[in-house]
């Protein structure tokens, strides 16, 4: 939705301002303000054809407010003086019957901070590409997918998206503090038909906070061409307990449980198998993983880079896990409480609701071995491409998920699989991983790389 009034960006961090001082005089003893605005642009060409062009533009503010140790949140997209007087009146109200919480309340004023320099989140370019060169990157991309092999013979279609956004904070204990990002990328999703008239689809991507670093739109419908091809003529294999590859893409989910099970919320409510295990061995001596938002390469920040966290914190870089030892936990200022802690800067925050807990860019830090060599002294295995389903219990770290992938034989990926489960535990498969790949490449705020577990069971024909 867009705002009934349009009100100028320079003027959005005194609007902050001026409803943080509105909701003390209205009583408040605390107040925080969060605005967004932003802009999106996506098109998708089918068969060479443009199916779909949107281009859009939001902003919204959101409220909370404190009454003691009580609290409230309301948002809205309308930026009229009208609205947001209802804005905190309807805060000041739900604030008078909310529930007491001890925990509750805004970081101490020298918690504050913001992160210096130029993080390098926010490229004009990106807003500066005129709309028909995006769709002739859109339509380039899907053109080199369905010319690479005549088994391509249909396409999901290809994209290209930007957005560009503008967050503004500030409460009542002095924090002020603003940043811009943006993002650009395209991808392809070929599909493909076997001689048996099986049909098999993927995709693959570029992605960018500056068009400059986008890839090569031939190269990359190639490799989602490849990808595609590789899936075609996929059998069941027989049940049994065997090495599993992760690719980088399903890697980054496996290492992602790390973050969710050491989230302090979950910590606190012994709802996750992390609990009561700081300072103890969690994985192999050969894993460290790291939430750090701070990274900067090549001048361009990670897509979890931010000077600032939800609540006013400078971000950080935190290792959870250090040669296998958990090392931390990740909290917002409210979970820290809780647990008796402090902050690690990871406290998220949209305009409803609570600040929740956040990671920065997440990473397993990379081995030395090619995948090529995790391969290599392989006699029968499972390579994962895609795992399907919800099959993670934090609680108990039981892992069961529906995949596909290839199979290995002799060190080498053999024939594509598929209708097949792999199941383990977490508390094992972290302890198993007995080789870590070379190939870390962040194509979002997670990533991983290459990894090999022992001892799953996979569960097929």
């Amino acid at each position: 939705m867009t705002s009934n009034q349009v009100v100028p960006s320079f003027d959005l961090k005194q609007m902050a301002s001026d409803v943080v001082a509105k909701a003390l005089r209205a009583g408040a003893s605390d107040a925080e303000a969060v605005i967004y605005e932003g802009e999106e642009f996506s098109a998708l060409v089918r068969m060479g054809q443009v199916e779909t062009l949107k281009e859009s533009g939001s902003r919204a503010i959101g409220l909370r407010v404190f009454l003691g140790t009580r609290s409230a949140n309301t948002s809205s997209s309308d930026f009229s003086p009208e609205s947001l007087d209802h804005l905190l009146d309807g805060a000041m109200q739900l604030a008078r019957i909310t529930g007491e919480d001890p925990f509750a309340g805004l970081p101490e004023p020298e918690e504050f901070g913001t992160l210096g320099g130029d993080l390098g989140l926010y490229f004009e370019d990106v807003n500066e590409q005129p709309p028909a060169e995006r769709i002739e990157i859109a339509r380039a991309v899907e053109a080199a997918a369905l010319g690479y092999d005549e088994r391509i013979t249909n396409s999901g279609g290809g994209d290209f998206d930007t957005a560009t956004s503008r967050k503004i904070m500030v409460n009542s204990r002095g924090f002020v503090g603003g940043y811009k990002r943006s993002y650009c990328g395209f991808s392809a999703a070929p599909i493909a038909q076997g001689p048996t008239g099986g049909m098999q689809r993927n995709y693959w991507y570029s992605s960018s906070r500056t068009t400059r670093k986008l890839e090569d739109p031939v190269m990359i419908g190639h490799e989602a061409a490849r990808r595609t091809l590789s899936r075609l003529g996929a059998r069941q294999v027989k049940t049994q307990a065997a090495p599993v590859v992760f690719s980088p893409e399903i890697a980054r989910s496996i290492i992602g449980n790390i973050f969710d099970a050491a989230n302090g919320d979950a910590i606190y409510r012994k709802a996750t198998f992390f609990a009561d295990m700081l300072g103890q061995q969690v994985a192999g001596s050969n894993v460290t993983v790291v939430n750090d938002g701070t990274m900067v390469h090549d001048g361009i920040g990670g897509f979890g880079t931010s000077p600032f966290d939800g609540e006013g914190l400078p971000t950080r870089r935190t290792v959870l896990v250090e040669d296998g030892v958990l090392k931390s936990y990740v909290m917002n200022c409210y979970t820290a409480r809780k647990l008796g802690m402090k902050s690690t800067g990871n406290a998220s925050r949209g305009l409803a609701g609570a600040p929740g807990i956040g990671a920065g860019n997440f990473y397993l830090e990379p081995g030395t071995l090619s995948p090529t060599e995790i391969l290599g002294d392989i006699k029968q295995g499972l390579y994962v491409t895609e795992t399907m389903g919800f099959g993670v219990n934090l609680v108990t770290g039981d892992y069961s998920q529906g995949a596909s992938g290839m199979w290995i034989e002799n060190g080498e990926l053999a024939y594509p699989v598929e209708e097949i489960t792999i199941a383990g535990n977490l508390k094992d498969m972290y302890k198993n991983i007995v080789a870590i790949g070379n190939d870390l490449v962040f194509r979002s705020a997670s990533a991983a790389p290459t990894i090999r577990v022992e001892g799953m069971m996979i569960a097929g024909a």
